[in-house]
């Protein structure tokens, strides 16, 4: 579940990201509820996949210095012989 986690953090901070309006890395990690460390981490991560991030200090917020998307689309369900449980969606 800890992958899943992951992707939702990441999804959210690419939505912050995208309206610029992340605030400081430690507003940020407050908003997500993590630590300031994993913040740097999951920006790190959405590098990873090319996306161009810069922070404006002025503005006091990351942004995309060109055009990206992320889209996160997930869910997790356990069937069995008589049911089906959704455990995420």
């Amino acid at each position: 579940m800890n992958s899943i986690k992951n992707l939702h953090r990441l999804k959210r901070l690419h939505q912050l990201i995208r309206s610029e309006c992340t605030g400081t890395p430690y507003e940020l990690s407050r908003r997500l509820h993590v630590s300031e460390r994993l913040v740097y981490l999951l920006v790190e991560q959405l590098r990873d996949f090319d996306a161009l991030i810069d922070y404006d200090r002025s503005r006091q917020t990351y942004y995309y210095r060109e055009l990206f998307d992320l889209e996160v689309d997930i869910s997790v369900r356990v069937y069995n012989k008589d049911q089906m449980i959704e455990l995420y969606r």
